[in-house]
């Protein structure tokens, strides 16, 4: 299973939550402690906000730990909200379009899971996906497929009066309708750069690990504890929401999925 980090709140350099800590990024891409997979060396990839409105994307097909790049990154790009992410892949093929972030208009997203039996269930998820969104479909993962079909109810067209959190359950929920048994992971974080939402849902299996910290400076959300201590971190409930709008207190929120809807919007 991949790692990330999702931070928004104060702009700081990305190195503070990405390479600098003493179980950074970095480190988990070479020995997680919470994953099905220690390494996590199939990729990584930096998604920021900052003076535009869409965000800033860098990926890498390189291992996180062998890019000098990306510590030169981390540390002279500031943020005030920012996404990384290092990739186990499960089963497609280890390219640039296949890491994450995935980015399309002001929106960012990045994905820990995997939809069992993916080969079988592409067409059905796909067809979730609008079709004027699909030309922009560049890899083969279940996880940009996901991105596409949440945006394909009404984000994409800049709706305000669209509820994020609804279109990702609406999604989820028309997902588990054609799982068929097979295992599905959701631990995902999604941002139009002024709020930040993450997920931790399962079905038919475990879910991924996920935390959450919140200090005066902002919040953190990640895979495993960056400081090693868990203590410090709060466990996000499986099936539950954490759900950071502009200035107001963050919320973790249960996930309550509706009836699938026929087609992509």
């Amino acid at each position: 299973m991949c790692r990330w980090i999702a931070y928004k709140g104060d702009p700081l350099p990305l190195e503070h939550h990405v390479t600098r800590p003493r179980h950074s990024l970095v480190s988990q891409s070479l020995a997680a402690r919470e994953s099905t997979a220690s390494v996590n060396g199939d990729g990584f990839g930096l998604g920021w906000y900052g003076e535009h409105e869409e965000p800033g994307l860098y990926r890498e097909i390189r291992p996180a730990w062998s890019d000098e790049n990306l510590l030169y990154l981390c540390r002279h790009l500031r943020s005030h909200l920012f996404f990384a992410h290092v990739r186990a892949a499960t089963g497609t093929p280890v390219t640039r379009q296949n890491c994450h972030p995935f980015a399309s208009g002001r929106w960012l997203f990045m994905h820990n899971g995997f939809i069992g039996s993916w080969q079988r269930l592409r067409r059905d998820v796909e067809g979730l996906i609008a079709d004027e969104l699909y030309p922009s479909r560049q890899g083969t993962t279940d996880s940009e497929a996901i991105f596409l079909a949440i945006l394909s109810r009404g984000l994409a067209g800049g709706h305000d009066n669209v509820d994020p959190l609804a279109a990702v359950m609406q999604t989820l929920a028309d997902i588990g309708a054609v799982l068929d048994g097979a295992p599905f992971r959701f631990a995902a974080a999604l941002s139009n750069g002024e709020d930040l939402y993450a997920f931790r849902y399962a079905a038919n299996d475990e879910a991924n690990s996920l935390y959450l910290q919140e200090t005066s400076s902002g919040v953190a959300i990640v895979s495993e504890p960056i400081d090693g201590e868990q203590t410090r971190w709060t466990s996000v409930p499986r099936n539950h929401a954490v759900v950071s709008r502009g200035t107001k207190p963050v919320q973790v929120v249960p996930l309550e999925l509706g009836p699938r809807a026929t087609r992509a919007a």
